[in-house]
């Protein structure tokens, strides 16, 4: 069974406020690196927030995600469904990684909202962390510092779910044939999502 590693984004609602609110996934970027570390597809979806559908001109401001842009965009569980079938959960051995943990926390957090368990979640690895050990770093680098010491230059906009996935692979299909704890990575085949009952 072959391995494909999915370099994913999120973006996120946000207000400029004082009082938090529950934040809901707004974007899902993600691009497929195949086990030869070759970028091989892209997946991208807005999704529609249940607790606070309105996005504020902070958040479109920060990631020039409009209102238009949500309206008619598919709510988390179908999205969710439509990226595992992107990803071949269950017909590969499919490793989610991700720029620091916050991702993994927001799925988790937005798959409970909704009803639904993403098996394959577990899975997730944080590529931030990967990197920076083996940068020899204490602290984490941030993604375009990544970029910049391998002497890769940022494309696309920022606070973008699909660019920040793709500088991400490229980094990722850069500098992980050199990482021995990236060849390490193994699982098993993932499950599909699952309602729970």
């Amino acid at each position: 069974m072959d391995t494909a590693y999915i370099l994913y984004d999120l973006e996120a609602t946000c207000w400029r406020t004082r009082r938090p609110k529950r934040v809901e996934i707004i974007e899902v970027g993600a691009v497929l690196v195949n086990e030869r570390f070759e970028l091989e597809s892209e997946f991208c979806a807005f999704v529609r927030p249940l607790m606070h559908p309105a996005i504020s001109r902070f958040c479109t401001s920060l990631t020039s995600i409009r209102q238009a842009d949500i309206d008619q965009a598919v709510l988390f569980d179908e999205a969710m469904e439509d990226f595992e079938q992107w990803m071949g959960v269950g017909k590969r051995r499919v490793i989610p990684m991700s720029w620091g943990e916050f991702d993994k926390r927001q799925l988790s957090v937005d798959a409970k909202l909704h009803g639904i368990d993403l098996d394959w979640l577990p899975a997730h690895v944080c590529f931030q962390e990967h990197f920076s050990k083996w940068k020899g770093s204490r602290d984490q680098i941030g993604l375009k510092n990544g970029l910049k010491e391998e002497g890769l230059k940022w494309n696309g906009t920022e606070h973008r779910a699909i660019d920040d996935a793709r500088n991400m692979a490229r980094l990722f299909a850069h500098v992980a044939p050199g990482i021995p704890s990236i060849q390490k990575l193994t699982r098993g085949p993932g499950d599909k999502v699952r309602r729970k009952s």
